[in-house]
């Protein structure tokens, strides 16, 4: 199940132009595709407007409520209203062949399944409360404007990061004892191994083109353990990027505050990189897979 996208909510659609240009001038980013309010969207019912921003081979996507979701008690923009924190994010999308196969697998592993109504063929939500606060979207078909649909693609190489891929998803776990039970034991992804983070101690699990950290915190005012009491889900992004120190300088001389280490991980201090944990690093974890999309490729391993 390779990685599609990874979604964030923002509160007010009035805040996405600025979101959208920070990951487009900081980052990188590109444009695959905006979905927006027009009057016959309007008409059709079109509740958010949202750009997918392709940061290297990675889909990321900030959503506001927008039309008909700007009012209160629309579903959708409740939800996102409600997601709209700091550290906070919607969640994932997966890609399958076969969704009736990917409903029935997780269906067996004791998941319950969401079908938006007239969606039913697309895609299925797997939600947030069953999976530690990490929302699940099982998707069959393409993003619109998805440029990994080409197999002769690959990602701009002159993004003012370096930026290789995507290198880990982190999530703040209660215990590294329930995301085992959770992720390898429910979900059969294998386990890459532990390590010890500055800030958590730290699981890894192998999900499909990409890995997912589960986090504790050591002490109960950790903001990892505050994170996973009160916010849960996502906690960070890790890219790799080819050169550590061009990439610090070239974020220093943007003016933004930088936290961690250049040698291992450093990041924009979430205040000032739209309310996310977004690490950088150079160095590879023992185990851990070379970054990248496999949605672009003829052929997927295993």
């Amino acid at each position: 199940m390779p990685l599609v996208h990874v979604s964030w909510a923002l509160a007010d659609n009035a805040a996405r132009p600025a979101c959208d240009a920070f990951f487009r001038e900081v980052f990188g980013a590109r444009t695959a595709h905006e979905i927006l309010i027009t009057p016959e969207t309007e008409k059709l019912g079109l509740d958010r407007e949202e750009s997918l921003l392709m940061i290297g081979d990675t889909m990321v996507i900030p959503i506001a409520p927008a039309g008909c979701g700007a009012q209160e008690g629309n579903p959708l923009g409740d939800m996102l209203r409600r997601s709209a924190a700091p550290n906070r994010w919607i969640g994932i999308a997966l890609k399958v062949g076969d969704l009736a196969v990917a409903d029935a697998w997780f269906g067996q592993r004791g998941f319950k399944r969401h079908y938006d109504p007239g969606m039913e063929a697309f895609y299925f939500l797997v939600p947030r409360g069953q999976a530690m606060g990490l929302r699940l979207e099982i998707v069959k078909q393409d993003m619109p404007g998805d440029p990994r649909r080409d197999s002769a693609w690959r990602p701009d190489c002159e993004d003012p990061l370096g930026i290789e891929g995507l290198q880990a998803i982190g999530i703040s776990a209660p215990s590294l004892a329930e995301a085992r039970e959770l992720f390898h034991g429910k979900l059969d992804w294998p386990e890459l191994g532990t390590r010890a983070l500055p800030e958590a101690d730290c699981a890894a699990f192998a999900m499909a083109d990409t890995v997912l950290e589960a986090l504790e915190g050591r002490e109960e005012g950790d903001a990892v353990a505050v994170h996973a009491r009160e916010v849960k889900g996502i906690f960070h992004l890790v890219f790799k990027v080819r050169d550590a120190g061009r990439a610090a300088q070239y974020l220093r001389g943007r003016g933004l505050p930088l936290i961690g280490q250049v040698e291992d991980r450093f990041a924009i201090a979430p205040e000032a990189a739209q309310g996310r944990l977004i690490w950088l690093t150079e160095a590879t974890p023992q185990g851990y897979p070379v970054p990248g999309s496999w949605l672009h490729r003829t052929t997927v391993p295993g």
